[in-house]
């Protein structure tokens, strides 16, 4: 069973990185804003490959946290443009296609209106 919600120190071992480093990431780029139930921090598996994401820029990309920042936030603003974009082509589906749609209804309509009076023509009831 997989879980929702990670402590801090679960994500420090999983991540290999000390939780006052966490602590710091979290104070520096908003992405990353635990819930806290108390005094705990529950990080969610979204915060968590975000975190990864952070990890590989400052470690291995050689990224500053000031960059790591501008890069997540120019990726959420670039998922959210392409996510605009597919339910825009989505709607035009749609649109496209409702003609279509309304006629087969129609003629679902006066099919069912047909066998409704071959009924009312067999048993003699309205």
């Amino acid at each position: 069973m997989t879980k929702y919600y990670y402590t801090i120190g679960e994500v420090s071992n999983l991540l290999d990185v000390k939780a006052h480093v966490l602590r710091y990431w979290e104070s520096e780029i908003p992405a990353i804003r635990p819930k806290k139930s108390g005094h705990q921090r529950r990080y969610s598996l979204q915060q968590i490959e975000t975190l990864k994401k952070i990890k590989d820029m400052l470690y291995n990309q050689r990224y500053t946290i000031e960059g790591a920042r501008q890069k997540l936030k120019l990726d959420k603003s670039v998922l959210e443009e392409a996510h605009k974009e597919a339910v825009a082509k989505q709607k035009l589906q749609v649109d496209a296609a409702m003609p279509a749609i309304a006629k087969d209804l129609m003629d679902l309509r006066e099919e069912l209106v047909r066998i409704k009076r071959k009924c009312e023509k067999i048993t003699g009831h309205k």
